[in-house]
C-alpha cells in the first residue's frame, strides 16, 4: 500500500542495519508506525535524515508492506519549531508517552491533534508542567481511559473541592486522608476536568496522580523520561 503526503512526526529513531533508521512516527490518519528510512546514515543520506528531526511535523511518502513501512521521502511542512533546554526533554517525554501508550497501527487522528498543539503551547512559553498535564488526560480519554475527575466512584456526587480523595485507575475517584502520600484535592480535580490550572501545590498532586495512572496503563512500568524529569526540577 503506497502512502503519500501523509503528515506525522518522528517519536523515536534507532540504528537499523549498516546504514539505516527504525523510526517510530506519529502520523495523523494511520496512528503510530513503524518505518525504515533505508540508506540516510550512508554518505548519500544525510539530507533526508536530517530532515526526520523530532519536533518536525513532516510529509511522508510510504510504501506499506508487512508490519513496517518504507520511507521513500519526508518533506518539513512548516518551519522547524525552537525546542530549547528543558522544553526539549519535556517533549521527549512526550515521544515516549506516545510510543510506549499507543499500539502501532490504531488510527486516532484526536492523539496527533493534541501531539501538535502540546508541542505549540511548548514552544509558546506555556508551563510545561500544566502542559504536559492536559495532554496525559486528552491521550488517555482518546485511548478510550478517559478520567472520571468529577464524580465519586463512591457515591456519583461531584467531589468537594476542599475534600480529599484518591484516584484508582480500575475504578475511578474515592475518598482519602489528606496525609496519604497520592491523596488529590478536590478542587485539582476539578480544575483538571474543567481545563483551569489549578494551584501550585495542586499541580504537584496531579503530576503524583497521573504518573500512577499511567504506570498502571504500562502494567507497573516506568518511563525514562520520568528519571530525567525528576533530575532536571529537583531543587539544588
Amino acid at each position: 500500500m503506497l502512502i503519500e503526503q501523509q503528515p506525522g512526526y518522528v517519536l523515536h529513531a534507532r540504528a537499523y542495519r549498516e546504514t539505516s533508521l527504525l523510526l517510530e512516527c506519529l502520523t495523523r490518519d494511520h496512528g503510530r508506525i513503524g518505518v525504515v528510512a533505508r540508506g540516510v546514515r550512508g554518505a548519500r543520506g544525510g539530507a533526508l535524515r536530517a530532515t526526520l528531526e523530532p519536533f518536525q511535523r513532516l510529509s511522508l511518502d510510504l510504501q506499506r508492506r508487512g508490519e513496517l513501512a518504507t520511507l521513500r521521502t519526508a518533506e518539513p511542512m512548516d518551519l522547524p519549531l525552537r525546542m530549547q533546554g528543558g522544553t526539549t526533554l519535556v517533549g521527549l517525554y512526550l515521544n515516549e508517552l506516545v510510543t510506549r501508550l499507543c499500539p502501532r497501527d490504531d488510527p486516532h487522528p484526536g492523539i496527533y491533534a493534541a501531539y501538535r498543539q502540546t508541542l505549540a503551547r511548548l514552544v509558546a512559553g506555556e508551563p510545561a508542567g500544566w502542559t504536559l498535564r492536559r495532554f496525559e488526560r486528552d491521550l488517555l480519554a482518546e485511548l478510550g481511559y478517559a478520567l472520571a475527575l468529577d464524580v465519586r466512584a463512591d457515591s456519583g456526587e461531584a467531589p468537594d473541592p476542599e475534600a480529599w480523595y484518591r484516584y484508582q485507575p480500575e475504578d475511578g475517584l474515592w475518598p482519602s486522608a489528606e496525609k496519604f502520600p497520592q491523596a488529590v484535592q478536590g478542587a485539582d480535580l476539578l480544575a483538571l476536568a474543567e481545563d483551569r490550572p489549578p494551584a501550585a501545590d495542586g499541580q504537584v498532586r496531579l503530576r503524583r496522580m497521573m504518573r500512577d495512572i499511567i504506570r498502571a496503563q504500562l502494567g507497573g512500568g516506568e518511563l525514562h523520561a520520568w528519571v530525567v524529569l525528576a533530575a532536571m526540577w529537583r531543587p539544588d
